[in-house]
């Protein structure tokens, strides 16, 4: 007998829209926590087991950007949805380097929302680490894959990846030399279509690359096809064929 998963924790400071997306969430038979303001949001991030957080950003005593941040240390894992009311690129941006998985701008369809958490709970529940017995590996010298265990070695120190960062270094890795669109990127890793949002890759790959590159201005797993998105390096250009 399967236990339930962990609650879906909601952050925001808006108590009407809270319950609505409460309500919406339960309708949908997910199990739900709120917090009204930053500081007892983090201390639950922090000390209790949660599935997701939907996190908004302007919140009382600590905002939504510390609080990704905070998670993060902790946790790779938990995916994290950010709201924003604002409209300007650069707050979203910021969320995102921060370890947020997505974001959505006020106002947002509930639909919308709705679509979002079951788009990256359906994800994680397809990312958990399987036994280090049946481990396979993906070696390109000094960075090593090991997919069932979903972790990453460079030069033989662990590296913490978030969900989406490793979902997309293992897609890069699978398909070496393949170029990708950043469409086709959001369409296979966050698992919907949904355009405009070019930056949510951009960021992702700036992390990745300030996690397993020597010198992430000058890549040399995660290479840019200019005009066109991103590829993992061939091996041949990574000296191994």
């Amino acid at each position: 007998m399967s236990s339930q998963p962990p609650p879906i924790l909601i952050v925001e400071d808006d108590s009407d829209l809270s319950e609505l997306i409460k309500i919406q969430l339960t309708d949908n038979d997910y199990k739900v926590d709120q917090a009204l303001n930053g500081r007892i949001a983090l201390q639950k991030a922090l000390e209790n087991e949660y599935s997701l957080i939907i996190l908004d950003i302007m919140l009382p005593e600590v905002d939504g950007f510390e609080i990704c941040k905070m998670v993060r240390k902790e946790n790779q894992q938990i995916p994290i949805l950010m709201l924003t009311a604002k409209a300007e690129e650069v707050d979203k941006i910021m969320g995102l380097e921060y370890g947020a998985d997505d974001y959505l701008t006020k106002p947002f369809s509930i639909k919308e929302l709705v679509a979002r958490v079951k788009a990256l709970l359906r994800r994680a529940s397809t990312s958990k680490p399987e036994d280090s017995s049946k481990l396979d590996k993906l070696d390109f010298g000094e960075l090593i894959i090991y997919p069932n265990k979903r972790s990453v070695q460079v030069h033989d120190q662990l590296i913490e990846l978030t969900s989406k960062e490793f979902e997309l270094l293992l897609l890069f890795a699978n398909n070496p030399g393949r170029a990708y669109s950043r469409q086709e990127l959001l369409d296979v890793v966050w698992g919907y279509q949904y355009s405009g949002y070019s930056h949510t890759v951009n960021s992702h790959i700036n992390r990745l690359r300030s996690k397993i590159e020597k010198n992430p201005s000058e890549p040399k797993y995660i290479t840019t096809v200019w005009g066109m998105g991103y590829k993992f390096a061939e091996l041949e250009e990574l000296g191994l064929a």
